[in-house]
């Protein structure tokens, strides 16, 4: 038995930047949220940091269901 240490290597890699990736997307939208708490307590507009929040979830969500989608197919 061979292992292919050059496409092992390069499986991890992927898989670190996409897990590190996604952790900051979805604390960027944490972020985001508890900005717009802030802001909404001192009586500025929030729409700004609520809809950037809104895309990093939905960015992290495609991402998953692009990973689904991949592993069913």
């Amino acid at each position: 038995m061979k292992i292919d240490w050059a496409a092992l290597g390069s499986v991890f890699g992927v898989s670190l930047l996409a897990t590190v990736a996604l952790v900051g997307l979805f604390t960027l939208g944490i972020v985001g949220l508890s900005k717009q708490e802030t802001a909404s307590a001192n009586g500025g507009s929030a729409t700004l940091a609520r809809s950037g929040a809104y895309a990093c979830f939905a960015l992290c969500a495609a991402a998953v269901a692009y990973g689904i989608f991949l592993i069913v197919t």
